[in-house]
C-alpha cells in the first residue's frame, strides 16, 4: 500500500466556458442563456485536480496557448499544488478552449478546441522522463495527439508503471498499440465509437468490454453515467452499481472518476472497492456546477464514504 501515491498526468488543459440553458437554440437562431461560468477544465487537468483533492503529489504534463489564458492555467495547477514544472506555453497557439451547454435537467454538450494540446508530442514526453519514472501510475486522455498517447502507453510499459487512458473524445484507435495497456476507460458513447457495439444498458456493456479485453487490454471499466459502472478483466465482468445524488451539472464526472480511481488504487485499495469509491466521488462532482470547482477535498469524500459506502 502506498501511503501517499505520485500521480502523473500527460493530457490536456483546457478552459471551460459553460452556458446554462432551458433548450439549445435552432439553427439560425438566438436565446438567452440563463447564467455563464468560466473555469479551468481540460481532461488532463481535470484528473489531475481530482487525484491531488484525493491527497496524491500530483504532477502535469501539458501545453498551454501564449494567450491570457496561459499564465492563468499554470498558475492554477500551482494553487491547487500541482507540479506543473512540465507545463509550457507554445508561442503562436491558443490555449485549448471547451464551450459547455447545460440542459437543466445536468445533460451537458460540449465543444473542445484543442489549441496548444495538440502540440504536447513525444519530445516532450522524454523531457519528462526522469519526473514520470517516479509515478505510481500514469494517467492519459484523447485530447492531445495520439502519437503522443501511444508513446506514453510503451514508455509506462517499459518502465513497469501502471497506465490509465481515458479515451476521451472518442475516436478510432490502433488496439495494437493499447496491448498490455492496464485500464481502458471510456463512457457508453466513447465505447461505441471504439469497438462499433451500441452501449444501452449493462448487458451491451458487458459485450463490448468483452471485446476490448480480447483485443489485448487488460482491465476495462465503462463508466455508465447514472448507471454507474461496468468493470471487466480476464473472466470477471461485474456492473458496480452507483450511487444516488441530486445531480445539477454532470461536467466532468468521467474525469473526477478518473482521478480518484488512479488514487484509491495506488492507494492499495481493492479493485472493485476502488471502482465503487470513484462511483461515489465522480456522482459527488455532480452535485457541483463545473468541474474541478465541483470536485470534492479528501476529508469531504471520506465522511460521504463513511455513511454510503457501507450499504
Amino acid at each position: 500500500m502506498v501511503a501517499r501515491p505520485r500521480i502523473a498526468v500527460v493530457g490536456s488543459a483546457n478552459i471551460d466556458l459553460t452556458t446554462f440553458t432551458d433548450r439549445f437554440p435552432k439553427p439560425g437562431e438566438t436565446i438567452f442563456g440563463q447564467r455563464f461560468d468560466l473555469g479551468f477544465g481540460g481532461k488532463g487537468a481535470n484528473q489531475a485536480a481530482a487525484a491531488r483533492l484525493c491527497g496524491a503529489d500530483v504532477f502535469m504534463v501539458a501545453r498551454v496557448g501564449s494567450d491570457l489564458f496561459g499564465p492563468a492555467t499554470i498558475e492554477n495547477f500551482k494553487k491547487l499544488g500541482i507540479d506543473a514544472s512540465h507545463v509550457k506555453q507554445v508561442e503562436g497557439l491558443s490555449s485549448g478552449v471547451a464551450p459547455i451547454f447545460v440542459e437543466p435537467n445536468g445533460q451537458n454538450r460540449i465543444l473542445v478546441v484543442k489549441g496548444a494540446n495538440d502540440a504536447l508530442k513525444a519530445a516532450d514526453v522524454d523531457a519528462a522522463a526522469e519526473t514520470l519514472k517516479t509515478a505510481h501510475c500514469i494517467v492519459l486522455q484523447f485530447e492531445i495527439p495520439l502519437e503522443t498517447v501511444y508513446y506514453t502507453i510503451a514508455f509506462a510499459r517499459k518502465q513497469g508503471i501502471r497506465c490509465i487512458l481515458n479515451p476521451a473524445p472518442g475516436q478510432p484507435v490502433d488496439m495494437g498499440a493499447l496491448t498490455g495497456l492496464d485500464y481502458f476507460v471510456p463512457n457508453e458513447s466513447e465505447a461505441e465509437t471504439i469497438t462499433g457495439i451500441a452501449v444501452r444498458n449493462v448487458e451491451d456493456a458487458k459485450k463490448c468490454a468483452e471485446k476490448l479485453v480480447a483485443g489485448g487490454i487488460r482491465h476495462v471499466i465503462i463508466t455508465l453515467g447514472a448507471n454507474g459502472s461496468l468493470l471487466a478483466g480476464g473472466a470477471l465482468s461485474e456492473h458496480v452499481p452507483p450511487f444516488a445524488v441530486k445531480s445539477i451539472d454532470s461536467t466532468g464526472a468521467g474525469d473526477a472518476f478518473i482521478g480518484s480511481f488512479a488514487v484509491f488504487l495506488a492507494e492499495g485499495v481493492p479493485e472493485r472497492e476502488a471502482v465503487r469509491r470513484a462511483n461515489l466521488y465522480a456522482a459527488l462532482s455532480t452535485t457541483g456546477v463545473g468541474t474541478q470547482k465541483s470536485f470534492y477535498d479528501r476529508r469531504r469524500f471520506d465522511a460521504e464514504w463513511a455513511v454510503r459506502g457501507r450499504n
